[in-house]
């Protein structure tokens, strides 16, 4: 990692949204957990205290929370794979990770998480 990158966490974000296949899951809510992080160059911000030269993650997370809080979705993977879309969109981004957990989704298990990643490629640096 470069010494001016940054990593934001945004960390047990908990939503609720319609996720699964079964009849119940369709039918009703359930919760989810999503924690991201992102890697940015903060050189400007670190030197400035300007809001500009910042990744607004407030403003990440708002998109995060309409797309999981308006939307219906089968799987996980696509879930998690639209929610990290959003955390790897601004072009400062250089790596993003996205896991976002369904709690109680077997039986004998606390959740199921599913993780994806983003790595911009070394030449867009």
């Amino acid at each position: 990692m470069k010494p001016e990158t940054a990593i934001i966490r945004i960390k047990n974000l908990r939503l609720r949204t319609y996720i699964g296949i079964k009849e119940d899951e369709i039918q009703n809510q359930q919760d989810v957990i999503i924690n991201v992080i992102i890697h940015y160059c903060a050189d400007k911000a670190r030197n400035s205290d300007n809001l500009a030269d910042a990744l607004n993650y407030r403003t990440i997370t708002k998109k995060i929370i309409a797309l999981i809080e308006n939307n219906r979705f089968l799987l996980l993977e696509n879930l998690t794979n639209q929610t990290l879309e959003i955390a790897s969109e601004h072009h400062w981004v250089e790596f993003a990770s996205v896991e976002i957990d369904k709690p109680h989704a077997l039986r004998f298990a606390d959740s199921v998480s599913m993780e994806l990643c983003y790595q911009k490629p070394a030449e867009q640096y």
